[in-house]
């Protein structure tokens, strides 16, 4: 289930307490507070995705053995006639 984060708004406008609460994509935004009831707006975050990248993982990754090995074909592109065609 995703985390969203909210903020309280306070009387006088200005941003008060940030929190997050985890909620159903298909749930709508909060718009009050769910413990102290003051009005509240999301806060739009950048996604945390971890992705460990290392030069190891990618040469890994592009090993034209294990890309043959899992089914696909692999072409190169003829210079002169700009034709393509399956390496052996």
């Amino acid at each position: 289930m995703p985390i969203y984060k909210y903020a309280t708004i306070e009387p006088d406008g200005s941003e008060g307490e940030i929190f997050e609460v985890d909620q159903p994509i298909s749930s709508p935004p909060l718009r009050i507070h769910p413990e102290n009831g003051k009005p509240v707006r999301h806060l739009f975050d950048a996604p945390n995705i971890n992705i460990e990248y290392t030069p190891g993982r990618e040469k890994s990754l592009s090993d034209m053995s294990k890309i043959r090995k899992s089914g696909f074909r692999v072409l190169k592109k003829d210079k002169i006639s700009g034709k393509y065609f399956e390496e052996k």
